[in-house]
């Protein structure tokens, strides 16, 4: 396993390309109402990409037809954005996209409700970020890669919880996907000791119901098999020599 490690003027400017997707992530939140078609936010949200001078990364990626994965409910991640698919008040909406920045990717994605929903929705949403941040407290220099991993799949299993095991997270820098690896979940190995400009997209996917998936007909569309909910939150990270820095945390996040 080769994981790179970044530069200070590496790291800056994926801290640039961070910044600019926080900006679009917290747009976007805003636009989302019942009645918008996914279509539409997929449409928006690239807008706001280029309009920030970002390039979209997810668009055409290993032919991906959409800059913004838009995935409702039962939809675990990598919905594909339609003009026939409407939101409706008391759905759970992931919106997951990244942008490159002179050549630097950020990743990162938020499941937001969508008016009142159920509170075993909301619940999700609230502990599915939360696992990050279980699993952040860990990713610092020498710690182990997978000691995150357990953290994340430890608090969410404590719920009851289903971590997704087919879908995980992933190094990220001048590639959307780099090594390593970084699953929600706990392992028997190790993993890599970590260090100072590792560069990361961490990214718990969990399930209100059971932990397995299943791709859609369009090869795209990841959902649960049974048909549970499922929540996503993911932010692109830089370990340091002490606390990690999130660098697509939005604003209303920081306050």
């Amino acid at each position: 396993m080769s994981i790179t490690i970044k530069s200070a003027e590496e790291i800056a400017l994926m801290r640039e390309a961070g910044r600019r997707l926080a900006k679009v992530h917290q747009d976007l939140g805003h636009e989302l109402r019942p009645g918008i078609t996914t279509w539409e936010i997929n449409r928006i949200g690239d807008e706001m990409i280029r309009d920030l001078g970002g390039t979209p990364n997810f668009l055409n990626y290993m032919g991906y037809p959409a800059s913004v994965c838009v995935s409702v409910n039962d939809e675990v991640v990598h919905g594909i954005p339609s003009k026939e698919r409407y939101i409706k008040e008391g759905d759970i909406v992931s919106l997951d996209m990244g942008l490159i920045y002179q050549g630097y990717h950020s990743d990162a994605a938020r499941t937001h409700a969508i008016g009142e929903v159920s509170k075993e929705a909301s619940l999700l949403i609230e502990r599915t970020r939360e696992s990050f941040f279980q699993g952040l407290q860990f990713a610092r220099a020498g710690r182990r890669l997978y000691e995150i991993s357990a953290a994340i799949g430890d608090y969410a299993e404590s719920f009851g919880y289903g971590v997704v095991y087919d879908l995980v997270g992933h190094g990220i820098g001048t590639h959307l996907h780099e090594e390593p690896e970084i699953p929600n979940f706990r392992q028997r190995r190790r993993g890599a000791r970590l260090k100072a400009g590792m560069t990361f997209a961490i990214e718990p996917m969990i399930n209100l119901g059971e932990p397995d998936v299943e791709w859609a007909e369009d090869e795209w569309t990841v959902c649960t098999y049974d048909g549970s909910l499922s929540a996503h939150y993911e932010n692109t990270i830089v370990i340091t020599k002490g606390e990690p820095e999130i660098l697509t945390l939005t604003e209303e996040e920081k306050t």
